[in-house]
C-alpha cells in the first residue's frame, strides 16, 4: 500500500517536507522489504535525520543527523528509541522543547530525563490530538 494511504496522524499535522519524506522512504522500503512493520521503522528512521517529534507533530531540525541510536543503523529494528525526540540534540535544546510543551521540573533534569519527558508529553499530545 502507498505511503500516502498509510500516513501516520502525527504526520498529516506535519509540514509537506516531513510527509514527503516519510512517504519516500516507506514506499522504498516497501519494494525492499515487504509491507508491514519494517518498512514503517525504515521511514520513521528517515524522517528521524530532519525532523523531530514535538507535541503531536514533526518539525525540521536545526541540524541533520540521526536522532538516536535507533535511527542510526542502517536497517533499524525492534527496540527502544527516542520516540522521535532528538536525543543527539544539546541539553539547551532540549530543555527548550520542554518549555513549550509545558513540562513542569526541567530545570531540575538531566539531558535523559529531559528526553523521557517529552517523550511522555509527545504521547499525551498525540493521544490527545486524536
Amino acid at each position: 500500500m502507498p505511503g500516502k494511504q498509510e500516513l501516520p496522524s502525527t504526520l498529516e499535522r506535519s509540514p509537506k517536507k516531513a510527509q514527503e519524506t516519510w512517504i519516500k522512504a516507506h514506499d522504498a522500503a516497501v519494494q525492499t522489504y515487504g509491507e508491514g512493520e519494517r518498512a514503517h521503522r525504515t521511514a520513521f528512521s528517515a524522517l528521524k535525520h530532519s525532523f523531530e517529534k514535538v507535541g503531536d507533530h514533526w518539525e525540521p531540525k536545526a541540524k541533520k543527523g540521526p536522532s538516536d541510536a535507533q535511527a542510526a543503523r542502517s536497517t533499524p529494528e525492534e527496540g527502544n528509541t527516542a520516540e522521535g525526540v532528538d536525543a543527539n540534540a544539546s541539553k539547551a535544546h532540549l530543555y527548550k522543547v520542554a518549555a513549550r510543551l509545558g513540562i513542569e521540573g526541567r530545570s531540575k533534569m538531566d539531558k535523559s530525563q529531559l528526553v523521557e519527558a517529552i517523550k511522555k508529553a509527545n504521547r499525551r499530545a498525540t493521544a490527545k490530538a486524536r
